[in-house]
């Protein structure tokens, strides 16, 4: 990189190359982000509240 000018004037032409997201694109993507991170936390409460609930079991048990 010899010249700083020509490298930012490089830069700029490959911004413009950038094909943007549209709303709804971002919007969807967003949602399903939202969905899936819900899903896998309900998912792990429910496997905590059964592991709490087996080990509660085997520590209760008395010999």
């Amino acid at each position: 990189m010899k010249n700083p000018l020509k490298f930012i004037q490089e830069v700029k032409q490959e911004a413009f190359r950038v094909t943007w997201p549209t709303k709804k694109d971002t919007l969807t993507g967003g949602l399903m982000v939202f969905g899936l991170a819900s899903i896998a936390a309900i998912f792990f409460l429910i496997l905590d509240q059964i592991l709490r609930f087996l080990l509660n079991l085997v520590l209760t048990i008395s010999f």
